[in-house]
């Protein structure tokens, strides 16, 4: 969709509450409607996150989950519905989107995301939002959106916490990646997966609507970045923590220049 091209009448009562602020008004709203999201994992996190991003006229959401709705995700994955169980959860997510806003494009993509497939698909989109539960995708996404300079919104979920960045590395000095943070993934038994260690199932919501409020963010060039901060979400201390985030000249995905 052209960023100049004039809402309908739907849109403009659908998106009324975003028309009025002076912040996004009808440009900005033309530009959530041109943009390309892909959201990776239809999970815990991706759950919010795709419903709100619905809901504000991201124009083309992909969805990348290779999952299935299993019951043990209703506590927490509520863009699934009961009924949907052992359904893909790309199908799930998709047909309750549509529920919420049929004005928006859903590209769903049943797979597991590889070093062999990841690039191609990442290409088409404007910025990854990774909702992800495992390191190995983690760094794959890094690696890739450094290469292919698009901004990536990353969350990451323990049973009472939640972590939350923006990474735009290729911008260059002060602008840290993933790696920058953490360089190698810890042992797996020191960070054990949800269905080991549990989660309070409204972390995950919060911690998925602050990623999609950061998404919006970086489509309308809105507000402070959380690029070069690590935002910690401490649910049981009812606290946030900002820290800052040093780019480490000795990064092996970002330190080096783009070809």
């Amino acid at each position: 969709m052209d960023h100049a091209a004039e809402l309908t009448e739907e849109q403009f009562q659908r998106y009324a509450r975003h028309l009025i602020l002076a912040e996004v008004g009808e440009e900005g709203q033309a530009r959530l409607l041109a943009s390309r999201v892909l959201v990776v994992g239809a999970g815990g996190l991706g759950s919010p996150m795709l419903l709100y991003l619905a809901a504000a006229g991201i124009g083309t959401i992909g969805i990348v989950d290779d999952d299935r709705v299993d019951l043990t995700n209703l506590q927490r994955q509520i863009v699934h519905a009961t009924r949907r169980v052992g359904d893909l959860k790309v199908d799930s997510a998709r047909d309750t989107l549509a529920a919420v806003n049929d004005g928006v494009r859903i590209e769903t993509h049943p797979l597991r995301l590889s070093a062999d497939n990841a690039a191609a698909l990442i290409e088409r989109y404007d910025l990854v939002a990774d909702g992800s539960d495992n390191f190995a995708t983690r760094y794959l996404l890094t690696d890739l959106c450094f290469r292919l300079k698009k901004p990536l919104v990353a969350a990451a979920l323990s049973p009472f916490e939640g972590q939350l960045s923006t990474f735009r590395p290729y911008l260059g000095a002060g602008h840290p990646c993933y790696r920058c943070l953490f360089r190698e993934a810890p042992p797996p038994n020191l960070v054990p997966r949800c269905e080991e260690a549990g989660i309070l199932g409204a972390v995950a919501g919060v911690l998925g609507t602050l990623q999609a409020v950061e998404v919006l963010k970086e489509v309308l060039g809105l507000g402070d970045s959380l690029d070069g901060t690590l935002l910690i979400y401490d649910a049981l201390g009812a606290r946030f923590h900002r820290i800052r985030i040093g780019k480490d000249p000795e990064c092996p995905t970002c330190a080096a220049p783009l070809p």
